[in-house]
Protein backbone atom coordinates (compact mmCIF):
# COMPACT_ATOMS: atom_id res chain seq x y z
CA UNK A 1 0.00 0.00 0.00
CA UNK A 2 2.72 2.30 0.74
CA UNK A 3 4.44 1.76 -2.58
CA UNK A 4 0.78 2.62 -4.52
CA UNK A 5 0.75 6.09 -2.50
CA UNK A 6 4.52 6.68 -3.50
CA UNK A 7 3.73 6.00 -6.92
CA UNK A 8 0.29 8.13 -7.18
CA UNK A 9 2.38 11.25 -5.69
CA UNK A 10 5.34 11.01 -7.90
CA UNK A 11 2.61 11.02 -11.18
CA UNK A 12 0.78 13.96 -9.21
CA UNK A 13 4.53 15.87 -9.11
CA UNK A 14 4.91 14.74 -12.51
CA UNK A 15 1.51 15.67 -13.91
CA UNK A 16 2.30 18.92 -12.35
CA UNK A 17 5.76 19.71 -13.45
CA UNK A 18 4.08 18.81 -17.15
CA UNK A 19 1.52 21.30 -16.15
CA UNK A 20 4.03 24.30 -15.46
CA UNK A 21 6.59 23.63 -18.18
CA UNK A 22 3.34 23.47 -21.00
CA UNK A 23 1.97 26.81 -19.06
CA UNK A 24 5.44 28.56 -19.08
CA UNK A 25 6.08 27.72 -22.87
CA UNK A 26 2.71 28.95 -23.92
CA UNK A 27 3.63 31.86 -21.69
CA UNK A 28 6.62 32.57 -23.63
CA UNK A 29 5.50 31.68 -26.95
CA UNK A 30 2.55 34.05 -26.90
CA UNK A 31 4.79 36.92 -25.68
CA UNK A 32 7.34 35.52 -28.69
CA UNK A 33 4.92 35.82 -30.95
CA UNK A 34 2.80 39.33 -29.40
CA UNK A 35 6.39 40.36 -30.46
CA UNK A 36 6.80 39.13 -34.17
CA UNK A 37 3.69 40.61 -34.92
CA UNK A 38 4.05 44.22 -33.18
CA UNK A 39 7.07 43.91 -35.82
CA UNK A 40 5.16 42.76 -38.38
CA UNK A 41 2.68 45.69 -37.71
CA UNK A 42 5.87 48.23 -37.24
CA UNK A 43 7.08 47.02 -41.12
CA UNK A 44 3.56 47.44 -42.19
CA UNK A 45 3.35 50.72 -41.18
CA UNK A 46 6.62 51.97 -42.09
CA UNK A 47 6.47 50.65 -45.54
CA UNK A 48 2.99 52.48 -45.84
CA UNK A 49 3.62 55.59 -44.35
CA UNK A 50 7.17 56.09 -46.30
CA UNK A 51 5.76 54.54 -49.84
CA UNK A 52 2.69 57.12 -49.76
CA UNK A 53 5.90 59.80 -49.54
CA UNK A 54 7.21 58.56 -52.55
CA UNK A 55 3.46 58.42 -54.05
CA UNK A 56 2.77 62.13 -53.46
CA UNK A 57 6.56 63.70 -54.45
CA UNK A 58 5.77 61.93 -57.53
CA UNK A 59 2.19 63.35 -57.92
CA UNK A 60 3.62 66.50 -57.20
CA UNK A 61 6.79 66.58 -59.59
CA UNK A 62 4.29 65.40 -62.31
CA UNK A 63 2.11 68.05 -61.61
CA UNK A 64 3.52 71.35 -60.72
CA UNK A 65 7.10 72.11 -62.46
CA UNK A 66 9.31 73.82 -59.90
CA UNK A 67 12.02 76.00 -60.50
CA UNK A 68 14.59 78.53 -58.32
CA UNK A 69 15.07 81.78 -59.97
CA UNK A 70 17.35 84.98 -58.68
CA UNK A 71 13.89 86.32 -57.33
CA UNK A 72 12.53 83.78 -55.27
CA UNK A 73 10.71 79.86 -55.01
CA UNK A 74 8.79 79.47 -58.57
CA UNK A 75 6.24 76.94 -59.50
CA UNK A 76 3.45 76.64 -62.31
CA UNK A 77 0.13 74.50 -62.33
CA UNK A 78 -3.69 74.44 -62.28
CA UNK A 79 -5.42 77.20 -59.81
CA UNK A 80 -8.85 77.10 -58.83
CA UNK A 81 -10.86 79.69 -56.97
CA UNK A 82 -13.31 79.03 -54.01
CA UNK A 83 -15.93 81.56 -52.50
CA UNK A 84 -18.78 80.42 -51.01
CA UNK A 85 -17.09 79.99 -47.46
CA UNK A 86 -17.25 83.74 -46.79
CA UNK A 87 -17.37 84.14 -42.89
CA UNK A 88 -16.09 80.84 -42.44
CA UNK A 89 -12.38 80.37 -40.88
CA UNK A 90 -9.62 79.24 -42.95
CA UNK A 91 -7.06 76.90 -41.48
CA UNK A 92 -4.62 79.82 -40.14
CA UNK A 93 -7.83 81.48 -38.02
CA UNK A 94 -8.80 84.00 -39.75
CA UNK A 95 -12.31 84.64 -41.30
CA UNK A 96 -12.35 83.85 -44.82
CA UNK A 97 -13.21 86.85 -47.04
CA UNK A 98 -13.67 85.97 -51.17
CA UNK A 99 -13.04 89.34 -51.90
CA UNK A 100 -9.78 89.40 -50.41
CA UNK A 101 -6.07 88.67 -52.24
CA UNK A 102 -5.68 85.46 -50.27
CA UNK A 103 -5.00 81.63 -51.53
CA UNK A 104 -4.79 78.34 -50.38
CA UNK A 105 -1.76 76.30 -50.46
CA UNK A 106 -1.04 72.81 -49.45
CA UNK A 107 2.26 73.24 -47.57
CA UNK A 108 3.60 77.25 -48.08
CA UNK A 109 3.27 78.76 -44.30
CA UNK A 110 0.74 81.40 -43.71
CA UNK A 111 1.60 84.81 -44.45
CA UNK A 112 3.53 83.41 -47.74
CA UNK A 113 3.51 86.40 -50.27
CA UNK A 114 2.79 84.89 -54.02
CA UNK A 115 2.76 86.85 -57.10
CA UNK A 116 0.23 84.80 -59.05
CA UNK A 117 0.00 85.81 -62.97
CA UNK A 118 -2.45 84.16 -65.52
CA UNK A 119 -2.79 85.03 -69.48
CA UNK A 120 -0.22 88.15 -68.91
CA UNK A 121 -2.44 89.63 -65.50
CA UNK A 122 -0.79 89.50 -62.15
CA UNK A 123 -2.20 89.89 -58.63
CA UNK A 124 -0.20 89.45 -55.36
CA UNK A 125 -1.66 87.03 -52.73
CA UNK A 126 -1.10 85.91 -49.43
CA UNK A 127 -1.61 82.13 -48.27
CA UNK A 128 -4.18 81.98 -45.30
CA UNK A 129 -5.43 78.30 -46.17
CA UNK A 130 -4.71 74.96 -47.19
CA UNK A 131 -5.53 73.21 -50.21
CA UNK A 132 -6.31 72.74 -53.10
CA UNK A 133 -7.74 69.21 -52.31
CA UNK A 134 -8.51 68.08 -56.30
CA UNK A 135 -5.48 66.19 -57.39
CA UNK A 136 -3.73 67.85 -60.01
CA UNK A 137 -4.01 71.54 -58.30
CA UNK A 138 -1.34 73.70 -56.90
CA UNK A 139 -3.45 76.70 -55.45
CA UNK A 140 -7.23 77.96 -54.40
CA UNK A 141 -7.38 81.36 -55.23
CA UNK A 142 -10.07 83.50 -53.28
CA UNK A 143 -13.12 85.28 -56.07
CA UNK A 144 -11.48 88.74 -55.61
CA UNK A 145 -7.71 87.16 -56.30
CA UNK A 146 -9.17 85.00 -59.45
CA UNK A 147 -11.29 87.65 -60.88
CA UNK A 148 -8.27 90.33 -60.98
CA UNK A 149 -6.28 87.86 -62.81
CA UNK A 150 -9.73 86.58 -65.26
CA UNK A 151 -9.89 83.39 -64.10
CA UNK A 152 -12.86 83.36 -62.77
CA UNK A 153 -14.45 82.64 -66.11
CA UNK A 154 -13.19 79.31 -66.85
CA UNK A 155 -12.79 77.89 -63.29
CA UNK A 156 -9.29 76.53 -63.60
CA UNK A 157 -6.54 77.71 -65.40
CA UNK A 158 -2.93 77.24 -65.74
CA UNK A 159 -0.77 80.02 -63.32
CA UNK A 160 2.35 80.99 -62.35
CA UNK A 161 3.25 81.50 -59.14
CA UNK A 162 6.80 83.23 -56.95
CA UNK A 163 7.14 83.52 -53.33
CA UNK A 164 8.27 86.99 -52.94
CA UNK A 165 8.26 87.49 -48.61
Amino acid sequence: MLNTKKAMLGNVTQSRTALAFVAATLLIGGSVSEASAKSRHHHHRYYQHHHARAETSAWRNTNASIAQPTGGHMFSGMASFYGNESGSRTASGQRFNQNAMTAAHRSLPFGTRLRVTHGGRSVVVTINDRGPFVRGRVLDLSTGAARAIGLTGAGVGRVTAEVIS
